[in-house]
C-alpha cells in the first residue's frame, strides 16, 4: 500500500492522514489540507502521471477522483470491496487496482468531460490470494501483480501473441514488492521473509507481438444485422489458469521466458524481521527496503551493492517512496504517525514530522496567532507553526500524560501540567525544560492557568482537591488554595484583573483575589458537576459548562448570572458500536466538556463527546452554526443509529469479539473507558473534541479532535458584504475618484462597497507622498476597517514597504483614538502583528544569509589577495634573485679581463 507519493516535480509530497490528504511542499517548507474528504480512512492513493489528478480509495473500496490543480472532488466511485493497490500506466492512459485475487484495468480518465470517468477495460485472474503490489514497464506494454500466494504474475496490457500472462513463484512468503528494469521485461521481486528474487527475460519489449484479429469482420456483421441500437463496450477477461481449449495454441506459439539468475536474502544474520515495504529507482538502480524493526536498507541492482542502513524508528516502516530524481527518500510509519523525507547521499533529513502517539488533550495559541501548543496522552508537548503545519519543536520531559497547556503573555513561554505531578516551564528561544513545580506531596494535576503577566502560575489537583500557586521567577510554591470538596475540572484567570476562576466537581465555582492574600472572593452555586469555565477577553463575563449540558452565564463582580443556554440536544451524540442504548437516550447524561470565547467577546465555542462543534451568539443565547469536525466513518459514535447491514438474529456483530473466552464472546466495555478496550482485536478511536482554542486574531480558531489538531479559518472565497451602500458607489465612480484624486473619498467609496481586489487597487494606486494626508483625514470608523486589510494584505502582497508606510502613519495618527478602543480592536492589531512579524522573521533571515555570503566572499577574495601578493612577492624575488646572478657574472668576467 502507498501511503506517500511524491509529486511529478519530486519536490511535493502527498500523504494521507486519517480520511483526508496532505499536500507538503519541501521546498518552501508548508503543508496543506485539501478541503475534501472519505467516508472512512484512506488506504490507497495513486497520481497520475501529469500530477494533475489522484485516485483516493478508503477501507471499504469507495474511490474519489480528485484534481490536485483545482483541489476538488471530480467522480466517485465504489469498488465494493477493499483495494490493495493502485497504480497509473506511465503513459496515464489506463490505471490498474488490484482486489482480492482480482486485477482490474480501467481507462483512465482524460482531460475532456466524460459520464462516467471510470470504464473497465479487462480483468485478470491468476493469483490464488489477495494481491498485494503493482509495477508498470517504462512503456505502458505490460504490468506485473504480487500476490501472497507467493506468486507473481506478469499481464499484458494488451492481447501479446507471445505474453498474455507469466507466473514467477521462486518465493516462501508474501511478495511485498515487484520492479521491472528500466526499458526492460527483467524484473525483479520481494518477499516478506527478506528474499529478492532476479528474473531475465529473454524478450525486449520491442519483441513483444500484437496478437492478429481473429473474425472480426463476421462479428462486426452480425452486430450490424442484430443490433442497431448503441450498446456499451463489454470487459475482456483473461485467466491465468489453464484453460484446455487454449493448450494447442499456446504450444505452437512462441512465448516469452523468464529465468531466475540469481536470489539474495536481506536478514543474513538469520533474526527474524519481516520486510514491510520497498521502493525502487529504475534510473540510478537504488532499491529501498523497510523492515518492521524500523530499520531501512539501501542496495545498488542488480549486484546488491549494500550503500546504507539506518534505523529511523522503533515501529513498522508502512512506506516508502523515492522521487523522480532519486535524491530523496520518503518514508511512512502509520503506527507513530511519522513522516520522513531522507536525503540519502548527504546523510541529512529534509521533513521530519511525528504527530502525538496517543490522541491529544488540549492546545492554546501564543499571543501573537503564530504558533500552537498541544499536549498529548503520550506525555510530549509540541510547537506548531500555524504559518507551515508544521511542528518545529517537541519537548519531551514529562513522564505521563499531558492534561493542560498554555502560553505567558510573552509568547515565548509554554507552561504544561501533567498527571505526573509536575508543571513545567519551556523556553522557546533556547528550546528548554527552565522551571519545574511540585507539589509538596505526590499529586495529578488535570488542569492550569497562568496569570496576565505570565509571574503566577496554577494548578488544579484531582486528587487533594487543592489550587497549588508558584511563581514563575523564582519556582517557589507561593500558597496552597483548599476549599473545594471534589477534584478540580478548570482553571481560569481573569484577563483584566487579579483574579482566578476555579471549577469542581462539588458543583461550585470559587473566585480567589490575587490581591487579597487569596481569599475566596465569591463563591457561585450551580445545579451540577461543573466541567469548564472561561473569563470573557475583557473579564466582564464568565462562563460555565456544567454536567447537565447547560452553559451558565454571570457577571462575576455582582455574583448574579445573567443567562444560559440549554446545549445537550445541540451535541447530538452518535450511538457507539457497543452500546445497548440508543443516541438520544445516551445523549441525556451528555454535556460540553470545553469552551472558548472568540477573540472579540461576541460569541462562545462548545465542544464535548460529540462530532459537532456549537457556536452560540452570547447575547441573543441563540445556535449560530454547527461545525462537523469529521466524517469519518472508521471512528466510533459516528452514526446515529446502528448500521442494519451489521445487525444479526443475534444483535450487532460488534457485540462478537471473536476468540474471548469470557461473557461467551460478547465484548461488554468497562464504565468509565475514554477510548475504548484497546486489547480488542476491533479497536475504533471514538470521535471527541478535548479542547477548543480561538486565535487572538479573531481569524481562525484551533480544535484537538480524535482526528488531529484541526484549524478551522475565516472562509476567503468570494463574498459580497457591502457596508453603509449607496446608489452612487460603484466601481466606475469610486475609478472616476481616483482619476480625480480624490483618494479619501475613493478609499471611503471602496470599503463601502467592501470588495477587497477594488480595495487593494485604490490603495495601491495612492503615491507614497499622499499617504500622510489621507491617514489624518480618514474617519475613525474606516481606520479600523483599513488596518484589518492592511493585515490581510501582508499576507499576499509584495508590496511590504508601501503597505508598513500605511501601517506606521494609521498608528501614529490616530493611536491615542485607537487605545480608547483597545479591547474592541485588540484581535486585529494582534494580526497586524502578526503579518508584521512573520515578514520581520522572513526578511531578517534572508539578510543574515546575505551577510554570510558576502562575508564569505570577501574572505575568499582577502585569501586570493594574499596570495596574489604572496606570488608576486615570490615573482620578485625571483627577479632580483637573477639580477644578482648577472651581476656577479659580469665582475666576474670584468675581474678575469
Amino acid at each position: 500500500m502507498k501511503f506517500c507519493n511524491f509529486t511529478r516535480d519530486g519536490s511535493g509530497l502527498v500523504s494521507p492522514v486519517g480520511n483526508r490528504i496532505s499536500l507538503f511542499d519541501l521546498k518552501n517548507n508548508k503543508c496543506e489540507t485539501l478541503p475534501l474528504a472519505t467516508r472512512h480512512n484512506i488506504t490507497c492513493v495513486g497520481l497520475s502521471p501529469d500530477g494533475n489528478f489522484a485516485i483516493l480509495i478508503d477501507e471499504e473500496g469507495a474511490a474519489l477522483l480528485v484534481s490536485l490543480i483545482g483541489k476538488s472532488v471530480i467522480h466517485q466511485f465504489h469498488f465494493h470491496k477493499p483495494v490493495h493497490s493502485v497504480s497509473f500506466s506511465p503513459d496515464g492512459k489506463k490505471f490498474v487496482i488490484t482486489k482480492d485475487n482480482v486485477v482490474l484495468m480501467y481507462h483512465a480518465p482524460g482531460r475532456k468531460r466524460e459520464f462516467n470517468a471510470f470504464v473497465l477495460d479487462k480483468t485478470y485472474y491468476g493469483p490464488y490470494d489477495e494481491t498485494t503490489c503493482i509495477d508498470w514497464t517504462d512503456d505502458s506494454k505490460c504490468f506485473a501483480v504480487g500476490s501472497k500466494d507467493m506468486s507473481t504474475w506478469v499481464f499484458g496490457a494488451e492481447r501479446w501473441a507471445n505474453l498474455i500472462y507469466y507466473s514467477l513463484g521462486g518465493h516462501k512468503d508474501a511478495i511485498v514488492a515487484c520492479f521491472f528494469e528500466e526499458n526492460s521485461l527483467d524484473l525483479y521481486t520481494i518477499s516478506r521473509d527478506g528474499a529478492l528474487c532476479v528474473w531475465q527475460c529473454d524478450t525486449e519489449l520491442d519483441g513483444l507481438k500484437p496478437m492478429p484479429p481473429k473474425g472480426e469482420a463476421k462479428e462486426k456483421k452480425e452486430k450490424d444485422d442484430d443490433e442497431e441500437c448503441f450498446e456499451e463496450p463489454r470487459c475482456e477477461e483473461i485467466h491465468g489458469k489453464d484453460n484446455p481449449n487454449e493448450k494447442e495454441s499456446k504450444e505452437t506459439r512462441e512465448k516469452v521466458k523468464y529465468s531466475r539468475v540469481a536470489k539474495h536474502f536481506f536478514n543474513k544474520e538469520g533474526d527474524f524481521n519481516n520486510l514491510t515495504s520497498a521502493a525502487y529507482h529504475k534510473k540510478t538502480h537504488l532499491l529501498v527496503t523497510g523492515f518492521a524493526s524500523g530499520i531501512f536498507h539501501l542496495h545498488e541492482l542488480p549486484d546488491f551493492n549494500l550503500i546504507h542502513s539506518l534505523s529511523i524508528s522503533d515501529q513498522r516502516i508502512s512506506s516508502i517512496s523515492i522521487n523522480c530524481t532519486g535524491d530523496w527518500i520518503a518514508f511512512g510509519c502509520s503506527g507513530l504517525g511519522q513522516l520522513l523525507v531522507w536525503e540519502w547521499q548527504s546523510e541529512s533529513y529534509v521533513l521530519k514530522q511525528q504527530g502525538h502517539f496517543n490522541s491529544m488533550v488540549s492546545v492554546a495559541y501564543s499571543p501573537d496567532g503564530q504558533y500552537i501548543v498541544t499536549g498529548g496522552d503520550d506525555g510530549k508537548v509540541k510547537v506548531w507553526s500555524t504559518s507551515s503545519s508544521f511542528c518545529f519543536v517537541t519537548f519531551t520531559e514529562h513522564a505521563s500524560g499531558v492534561t493542560a497547556v498554555t502560553f505567558t503573555s510573552s509568547g515565548y513561554v509554554v507552561v504544561s501540567a501533567s498527571l505526573d505531578g509536575t508543571v513545567r516551564a519551556f523556553d522557546l528561544h533556547r528550546y528548554r525544560n527552565f522551571r519545574t513545580f511540585t507539589s509538596p506531596r505526590p499529586t495529578q494535576f488535570s488542569c492550569l492557568a497562568v496569570d496576565s503577566s505570565g509571574e503566577i502560575v496554577s494548578a488544579g489537583s484531582q486528587d487533594s482537591f487543592e489550587i497549588f500557586i508558584w511563581s514563575m521567577q523564582s519556582g517557589r510554591l507561593l500558597d496552597v488554595l483548599s476549599g473545594h470538596e471534589g477534584p478540580i475540572s478548570s482553571l481560569s484567570f481573569n484577563p483584566v484583573k487579579c483574579v482566578l476562576a476555579s471549577a469542581s466537581w462539588d458543583k461550585t465555582v470559587k473566585l480567589w483575589d490575587m490581591l487579597d492574600s487569596w481569599r475566596t472572593k465569591e463563591t457561585l452555586m450551580l445545579n451540577s458537576d461543573v466541567l469548564v469555565v472561561a473569563f470573557r477577553p475583557d473579564g466582564k463575563e464568565l462562563a460555565v459548562a456544567s454536567l447537565n449540558g447547560q452553559i451558565t452565564f454571570w457577571d462575576h463582580e455582582n455574583a448574579v448570572q445573567t443567562g444560559s443556554i440549554e446545549g445537550r440536544h445541540d451535541l447530538q451524540m452518535g450511538r457507539k458500536e457497543l452500546d445497548k442504548i440508543t443516541a438520544k437516550q445516551s445523549a441525556k447524561g451528555k454535556s460540553f466538556t470545553t469552551l472558548c470565547y472568540s477573540a472579540d467577546g461576541q460569541s462562545i465555542l462548545a465542544g464535548g463527546l460529540s462530532k459537532f462543534v456549537c457556536i452560540y451568539n452570547v447575547k441573543e443565547q441563540i445556535l449560530m452554526k454547527k461545525f462537523e469536525i469529521s466524517c469519518n466513518f472508521s471512528l466510533d459514535a459516528m452514526e446515529e443509529y446502528l448500521d442494519r447491514r451489521k445487525m444479526t438474529e443475534f444483535g450487532s456483530m460488534a457485540l462478537i469479539d471473536e476468540g474471548a473466552g469470557d461473557e461467551d464472546g460478547v465484548a461488554i466495555p468497562l464504565p468509565g473507558v475514554k477510548r475504548g478496550d484497546m486489547s480488542a482485536r476491533h479497536f475504533k478511536p471514538e470521535i471527541r473534541v478535548s479542547c477548543l482554542q480561538f486565535s487572538p486574531t479573531g481569524r481562525s480558531w484551533a480544535a484537538t479532535t480524535t482526528e488531529g489538531l484541526l484549524i478551522y479559518s475565516l472562509d476567503s472565497g468570494l463574498m459580497f458584504d457591502p457596508f453603509e451602500l449607496d446608489v452612487d458607489v460603484t466601481p466606475s465612480s469610486i475609478r472616476k475618484m481616483l482619476h480625480g484624486k480624490e483618494y479619501t473619498v475613493a478609499i471611503i467609496m471602496a470599503f463601502k462597497l467592501n470588495e477587497k481586489k477594488l480595495i487593494q487597487e485604490v490603495i495601491e494606486t495612492i503615491p507614497s507622498n499622499e499617504v500622510d494626508v489621507i491617514c489624518s483625514s480618514l474617519p475613525d470608523l474606516y481606520v479600523e476597517k483599513l488596518l484589518e486589510f492592511l493585515a490581510s494584505a501582508f499576507e499576499i502582497s509584495c508590496h511590504l514597504e508601501f503597505y508598513l508606510i500605511w501601517a506606521h502613519k494609521l498608528l501614529m495618527l490616530h493611536g491615542q483614538k485607537l487605545k480608547t478602543r483597545s479591547e474592541k480592536l485588540l484581535p486585529v492589531l494582534q494580526f497586524l502583528q502578526k503579518s508584521i512579524q512573520r515578514h520581520f522573521d522572513d526578511v531578517s533571515k534572508l539578510c543574515e544569509w546575505n551577510i554570510y555570503n558576502i562575508k564569505y566572499v570577501l574572505a575568499i577574495s582577502q585569501q586570493r589577495g594574499v596570495k596574489r601578493l604572496a606570488d608576486t612577492s615570490a615573482e620578485e624575488g625571483d627577479m632580483d634573485s637573477d639580477c644578482d646572478y648577472i651581476m656577479q657574472d659580469s665582475h666576474k668576467e670584468s675581474f678575469s679581463s
